[in-house]
């Protein structure tokens, strides 16, 4: 994926291109100057992203209960409110993840009680702030407030986003998390450029071979922080790390690169290297050892005082104090645990399903059934809510991840190739193990970036205004259509998204698929 990254500012080193040339490679296409425009529609987007998250987020409800795997994660965290924000839940012995989600769940159950409304909050404002982060970094990405507007209504429109923010699981963490890495890596990106045209205008870029000092990096350092909460929500958090921090290393030998450093690759082994891997190493572990400062802090926390119950030998790690150890002893545990964790050969999951075919959303998920409700006015009414990805959107991902990897690996693009980073990070380590149990809202932090990839996809569609009036206008209306058909595919599907009251045959005809029953 590096190289993807660099090929595209390949300079002879004999003979670097004349400075001016330098830094309008480096610098691009600039950001839009309508500042003020931008930030109205990231935040009318946003307001109407938080409005249909949070209408009616206290149903449904298992009879007053949690749904699904909201049985998990809500009664932990409203154990972690009572006792001090750790888990001690002896008995049931299934504390598999790391606390962080389910401390901001307990935040929104300490705000509105044991409640729907309550187990949901917190998740309801991490699928609003994705709203705002996808627009903003859409108009990043593309140098268009428009498409940027775009990005933010197909992630509005989607099915699997608008489902995860309103249940109190862990998975809207996750992509919340991590596609706020990705915003960070792109402003970095931008911001290290900036750094080096000023190299190149004043004359002192080249004049190590390694390239120039880049200074402290705030926005690497906060897509670091936000890699390191990733990680303390799930463990899936590491691939991220391992992801993120090879596209970071890449925009950085692009960059220096692009600004006729003699040895750009050495340059950002010697400058760069160190630093993004304390970075996008050092940095989340720090990040995940702190999220279990309310377990450190406990007598009673799951398996807290583990080594000396069990009496282990501390052997060669006798250096390391006893909470450290219980705490590695306890995640071996839980390893076990995931690794375990396999399909039954002959009573599967009846709403399981496989990483391939999570693209496309084949295998969508029940949330919840309640049929012969009395309420919409036939004598056979079903309210459903099922996770599913509208299919406007996820039923075009194979489509878009072949013609980004070709506009990455042909046409040197390094937009596709990032977003395909990030998308990549969340879906090919599921086949590391397929004999483990999966459902489809584990693909849940692929949904930004499938918004992001359509819209760079439709960025070219609507072509630029040098083209004329006519292909700009042409362009429009295919774009306009299509942004119109998801729109209407969500209102379709709204019903089976909400858990309205709907009759038994319009049930039938929300369930378009063989594989959706």
């Amino acid at each position: 994926m590096t190289a993807l990254l660099t090929r595209a500012h390949r300079y002879p080193v004999e003979s670097p291109p004349p400075p001016t040339d330098r830094v309008a490679t480096l610098l691009g296409r600039p950001m839009p100057t309508d500042r003020l425009r931008g930030w109205v529609v990231t935040l009318v987007l946003t307001l109407i992203g938080g409005i249909t998250r949070f209408q009616d987020l206290g149903f449904p409800t298992d009879k007053g209960t949690p749904v699904f795997d909201e049985k998990h994660y809500v009664p932990q965290a409203w154990q972690m409110l009572r006792n001090g924000w750790f888990e001690d839940n002896a008995g049931y012995e299934l504390v598999v993840h790391p606390p962080l989600a389910k401390q901001l769940i307990a935040l929104g159950e300490w705000l509105f009680g044991y409640n729907g409304w309550g187990w949901r909050f917190s998740s309801a404002v991490a699928g609003t702030l994705i709203v705002l982060l996808v627009v903003r970094a859409g108009r990043r990405l593309t140098r268009s407030t428009l498409l940027g507007g775009v990005a933010g209504i197909l992630v509005i429109c989607d099915g699997v986003l608008f489902i995860q923010s309103r249940m109190g699981m862990l998975d809207i963490f996750i992509a919340l998390f991590s596609f706020a890495a990705f915003a960070c890596l792109l402003v970095d990106r931008d911001q290290v450029r900036a750094r080096m045209a000023v190299a190149v205008r004043e004359g002192w870029a080249d004049e190590s071979r390694w390239g120039p000092k880049l200074g402290f990096r705030w926005w690497r350092f906060a897509a670091a922080l936000c890699v390191g909460l990733t990680f303390a929500v799930k463990w899936s958090g590491l691939y991220y790390m391992a992801f993120f921090g090879v596209l970071a290393v890449g925009f950085d030998v692009a960059a220096r690169r692009a600004a006729g450093v003699p040895r750009p690759w050495l340059g950002t082994l010697r400058r760069d290297v160190a630093p993004a891997l304390w970075a996008f190493v050092g940095i989340p572990v720090v990040i995940y050892l702190s999220s279990y400062w309310a377990w450190f802090a406990s007598e009673s926390a799951t398996d807290r005082h583990y080594v000396e119950i069990k009496r282990i030998a501390p052997g060669f790690w006798s250096w390391v104090p006893p909470a450290l150890r219980s705490l590695g002893d306890y995640s071996m545990n839980v390893l076990h645990f995931h690794e375990t964790l396999l399909t039954p050969k002959n009573d599967p999951h009846p709403w399981e399903s496989k990483p391939w075919t999570w693209p496309m959303g084949l295998r969508p998920m029940l949330y919840y059934y309640e049929s012969n409700t009395p309420v919409c006015g036939t004598s056979e009414c079903v309210q459903a809510t099922m996770l599913i990805g509208t299919p406007a959107t996820w039923w075009l991902a194979l489509p878009m991840l072949g013609w980004g990897l070709w506009r990455s690996i042909f046409r040197f693009d390094w937009r596709y190739a990032a977003v395909l980073t990030g998308y990549f990070a969340g879906f090919l380590p599921w086949f590391t193990n397929i004999d483990r149990q999966m459902y489809f809202f584990y693909a849940t932090p692929l949904a930004p970036f499938l918004a992001l990839g359509l819209t760079l996809v439709l960025g070219q569609i609507l072509g630029s205004a040098a083209r004329g009036f006519e292909r700009r206008g042409t362009g429009l209306l295919v774009v306009a259509l299509y942004v119109g058909l998801v729109v209407a595919n969500f209102a379709w599907l709204w019903p089976i998204l909400n858990g309205d009251p709907i009759s038994y045959d319009h049930w039938q005809a929300e369930l378009w698929l063989p594989s959706w029953r």
